[in-house]
């Protein structure tokens, strides 16, 4: 391959990892055209990219980037896939794919993620991690519990509130007819002790 040949294809592999912040490493060992073929359209119906490139040539593409370091030790035929929400859901696919009784040969070499490397194992463990998107069904359900939460103590609070007020209200309105009742009582004698008043005097008059 000449100069100007592996400079064209460095350039476009530069410009295709570009802006990338994580990448796995895979192998294809073993996988035959058709089911190499299956994988990619497989893999390309998420999202997800799968190339298989010399590793000095991605490791010049990739210079001056986040994913440098990851191509330093690499050995061997190696195809990096990138894509998804995010890596959790790219990690979650390939080792699907891993598992898969039809895609033997196909196996997890490691990661990079923000400049750090994984190896093969840490790769598979980051496929336990939360997605991005379950993430935020967490954030969301706390937020949501602690807004029942507080709405529960407010209404609590206020519900209390409510029956201490309607408790004083009861009491005054029971004062109210109590002084009512004895002004009524008071105003009965009155009336009572000035007809017996007026009563007697008549009498004494005839």
């Amino acid at each position: 391959m000449s100069k100007y040949v592996k400079q064209l294809i460095t350039n476009e592999v530069k410009n295709k990892l570009d802006g990338v912040q994580y990448i796995m490493f895979v192998s294809l060992t073993g996988i035959n055209a058709n089911l190499n073929k299956n994988i990619r359209a497989n893999l390309a119906g998420k999202g997800i990219n799968l190339m298989v490139i010399k590793n000095s040539l991605a490791g010049r593409a990739a210079e001056g980037t986040p994913l440098a370091a990851a191509f330093k030790n690499l050995t061997g035929t190696t195809a990096i896939c990138w894509g998804a929400s995010d890596v959790v859901a790219l990690a979650k696919e390939l080792v699907n794919l891993s598992k898969g009784k039809d895609t033997k040969g196909f196996e997890i070499k490691g990661a990079v993620l923000d400049g750090e490397v994984f190896s093969a194992t840490q790769a598979v463990e980051i496929s336990k991690w939360l997605t991005r998107e379950e993430q935020i069904s967490v954030i969301v359900g706390q937020i949501v519990s602690i807004g029942a939460m507080l709405s529960g103590q407010i209404i609590s609070v206020g519900g209390a509130v409510a029956s201490q007020i309607a408790k004083i209200a009861d009491k005054e309105g029971d004062d109210k007819n109590d002084e009512t009742t004895t002004a009524k009582e008071t105003k009965t004698e009155t009336i009572t002790e000035t007809t017996t008043e007026t009563a007697t005097v008549e009498a004494g008059d005839k």
